[in-house]
């Protein structure tokens, strides 16, 4: 088996819930306090696993975290037993109960920041759990995010792990959400690209006025040199403020890559032509041809990628050449459709669409590629590759009735003070991780 790249798609977790918790995310707070279908939720990001595996492609599954977030809760000072917790918990700062109970762990695209082994110093592929700093419910996720990459990815041969860089707004890291890598091959050397909203030593430099800049540049500088890339393969760009305004909350709603091609909005980034040139200088001298696909204003506004996630799609390569697999929501944007149209008959690298229903996630404001972390592996790196979570039609077949036996179809965010979903919560994890083969992953199960 040659070089292949593996999607880890976040399974969704049982709390799932529209609470509204992520400003700069419109689909998320346009859809505040509606009720959700964890249910639904879980079984749409397996059809999505499902089919990717069906088309010959390598795909992951990792694990949800536990909510609603008990030891963070006793932390801040609530005592007594867990339904005593929740109990004041609700009485006293529904919000954080409501924090503390997100699901927002299913959106992989944040759980770190992955180089391969062809672009590292010494030959490793390198995670960094991403630090989230910029918002509440997801700054408690990198300690189980480090926890669940470390058991998978546990050969230190193989891997290199580092700690999430300091909770601190100077070095806010959104992870691969904010990162991307081109090359000629998935196996030869590439150039990283890091998308950044601001620079904390350089507050004269533009900034969104409406929404806040979530990645830092001095976090992306960290991570390069974290991961031992050399400076002729990384890029840095700063993300457009007008695309942040808009409601692009991270990189990867306006910009995707892979391979040596980029389909970016015009407005993407703050120095587009820069940014394009060095990314063209900088892979050429990898052997490669950057293939800069750019989607004009006057055919997909801003507010349409936005609605549509359009750039949220994920691109993957086939033998015939690419794909692109999009949510169900560019089909009702009448001129994302009609882009994509013509895309199909022009001459680039993008020859089919999928289109995929994830409307649970889109309406949180979590298209297709949130779902997933990209993960590029040798045939040794993935021998070294905990195979209980590759998925298999077993295990999506076992997944699909695992969720169908411990979630709900119906959730709002005031069902987290009810101990009972804790318990049916607590069941789930526990089965999962027998299903998958991980031990004693979560605090409820070392007690």
């Amino acid at each position: 088996m040659s070089v292949v790249e593996v999607n880890f798609d976040g399974l969704v977790g049982p709390t799932h819930n529209y609470a509204g918790l992520s400003p700069g995310n419109l689909a998320s707070m346009g859809s505040r306090e509606q009720p959700a279908d964890p249910r639904a939720a879980a079984l749409q990001g397996l059809a999505k696993m499902r089919r990717l595996l069906e088309l010959g492609f390598v795909q992951g599954v990792l694990p949800p975290q536990e909510r609603p977030d008990l030891a963070t809760l006793r932390a801040l000072g609530f005592a007594g037993s867990d339904a005593q917790v929740l109990a004041r918990a609700a009485g006293e700062a529904p919000a954080l109960l409501t924090a503390l109970g997100s699901a927002a762990s299913m959106w992989t695209a944040n759980a770190a920041t992955v180089s391969p082994g062809a672009d590292t110093a010494d030959g490793r592929v390198h995670f960094t759990a991403a630090n989230l700093h910029a918002q509440l419910h997801r700054s408690i996720e990198p300690p189980a995010s480090a926890r669940v990459l470390q058991k998978i990815f546990g050969d230190p041969r193989h891997f290199a792990h580092h700690p999430a860089l300091p909770a601190q707004a100077t070095f806010g890291d959104e992870g691969a959400a904010n990162h991307a890598r081109l090359c000629r091959a998935h196996g030869e050397p590439g150039v990283e690209l890091f998308v950044y909203g601001r620079s904390a030593f350089d507050p004269q430099a533009p900034q969104p006025q409406r929404f806040p800049a979530r990645q830092t540049r001095e976090a992306s500088a960290a991570l390069a040199r974290l991961h031992g890339l050399a400076a002729d393969g990384v890029v840095f760009a700063q993300q457009n403020p007008a695309a942040i305004d808009a409601g692009v909350f991270h990189n990867d709603v306006i910009a995707v890559a892979n391979g040596e091609l980029l389909l970016h909005h015009e407005d993407a980034f703050l120095d587009g032509a820069r940014v394009l040139d060095e990314l063209a200088g900088k892979l050429a001298r990898r052997g490669g041809h950057l293939q800069a696909l750019c989607v004009p204003r006057a055919l997909v506004s801003l507010e349409q990628a936005v609605r549509s996630y359009l750039f949220n799609s994920q691109l993957l390569t086939r033998a015939d050449g690419s794909m692109l697999l999009v949510p169900e929501e560019c089909r009702e944007q009448a001129q994302v459709w009609a882009w994509l149209q013509a895309l199909l008959a022009a001459d680039n690298p993008i020859r089919a669409l999928e289109v995929v229903d994830l409307r649970q996630s889109m309406r949180n404001g979590g298209g297709p590629a949130c779902l997933r972390l990209r993960v590029v592996l040798t045939p040794g790196q993935l021998a070294a590759t905990h195979a209980g979570v590759l998925l298999t039609p077993t295990l999506c077949d076992s997944l699909e009735r695992w969720v169908a036996r411990h979630y709900r179809d119906r959730l709002v965010s005031r069902d987290l003070a009810d101990p009972q979903l804790l318990d049916e919560s607590r069941a789930a994890l526990d089965e999962l991780t027998q299903i998958l083969k991980l031990g004693a992953l979560y605090s409820f199960q070392r007690v």
